[in-house]
């Protein structure tokens, strides 16, 4: 079977949590963080259109933000192709308006794949083997399938799919029924799910039909199909705002999963640059001009090549040096940089930081 794929890339996200470094003005997806020169957003498309796709094939959904960064980043991308929110209002709105829009354009039976901008792939290869059995399951079942990440450790960080019944193989990929999808669990939980060989992370990549995934929006969240349907996306700042985890794939019945293993990081947070970079032989990461003394496991970057930074006596922080700010931070404490936020938009005063 070598049915289309129609992928749509979700890069409305702000990426609080990589502040300073991602603003307003550059999100998360149009930084490099990998010691690439690609951002996340570019790599995400290449990886998309190496399928055996066309510019023509791929959407990206944003928000009007950011769009004319999205424009700049992706120049091959056609502008029918790229879709901007008014207002973000999270995943489920922006699955419910692309689909609409690919089915108008396509019809119900085109097989659209959902991905986010900034998540880190190490074999694109089986990322591509992935990717066509998924596809041919969601062609030919009236199925939503979702990737999901065969776990390394006990991660409190992501949510989890608990496997249910195996419904076959597709590319040689087996293939299950989703018994369950859990948000995330403490330590014990996630370790209780790994012992059992049959949870995975959930990686928050969907492939299904256009007609599929739009049917089941109106049996499980009429309150965003419907008045899409009616009013088009001038409605969209009134819609509520709901994941497409919440709003539908914790209800749905027709949830299937593949687990796959392909190298995976969903770039949460400062220290997904350590679990990428980290070499056994250097004490620390360093994406900066680094002078130290008496300093292991820290992550330090600077965004000016001519910034020096000297530490002395530390272990495990995150220094992050951008434009006007610094960041010092515990690893352990990496979560709370969203609350620092808040503070500063409090304050006119630190306006121009964000």
């Amino acid at each position: 079977m070598n049915t289309l794929l129609f992928p749509v890339i979700l890069a409305g996200g702000k990426g609080e949590r990589f502040w300073p470094l991602s603003r307003k003005d550059r999100p998360k997806q149009f930084l490099s963080l990998d010691g690439s020169s690609k951002s996340l957003l570019q790599a995400t498309a290449d990886r998309l259109l190496a399928l055996g796709g066309s510019w023509d094939s791929l959407w990206v959904i944003t928000s009007s933000q950011i769009a004319e960064g999205v424009r700049q980043q992706l120049p091959d991308l056609p502008v029918e192709n790229l879709l901007i929110e008014s207002e973000g209002r999270d995943t489920a709105a922006a699955v419910a308006w692309t689909s609409l829009e690919i089915k108008q354009r396509y019809g119900e039976d085109a097989v659209i794949g959902f991905f986010p901008a900034d998540h880190w792939i190490a074999d694109e290869k089986a990322f591509a083997h992935t990717l066509s059995a998924a596809t041919q399951l969601a062609a030919s079942t009236a199925a939503i399938v979702t990737l999901g990440i065969k776990p390394t450790f006990p991660s409190t960080g992501y949510g989890y799919i608990e496997q249910g019944e195996k419904i076959g193989s597709f590319n040689e990929l087996p293939a299950y029924h989703v018994n369950r999808f859990t948000e995330k669990p403490d330590r014990e939980t996630a370790e209780t799910f790994l012992s059992t060989g049959r949870f995975s992370w959930n990686s928050g990549m969907f492939v299904f039909r256009a007609g599929v995934v739009l049917k089941e929006l109106h049996t499980h969240a009429p309150e965003i199909i419907e008045p899409l349907e009616q009013h088009g996306p001038d409605i969209y700042p009134q819609l509520p705002k709901k994941s497409i985890d919440y709003a539908l794939m914790e209800k749905t019945t027709l949830a299937y999963v593949l687990p796959v293993d392909f190298g995976w990081d969903d770039l949460g947070d400062w220290n997904a640059i350590e679990r990428l970079l980290k070499k056994e032989e250097n004490p620390n990461v360093e994406l900066a001009t680094h002078v130290g003394l008496d300093t292991q496991g820290a992550i330090i970057y600077a965004s000016n090549p001519e910034d020096v930074v000297v530490t002395i006596g530390l272990e495990d922080v995150v220094i992050v040096r951008d434009r006007n700010v610094t960041l010092v931070v515990k690893k352990e404490r990496t979560q709370e940089i969203k609350q620092i936020l808040k503070i500063l938009q409090s304050d006119s005063r630190f306006s121009d930081l964000l």
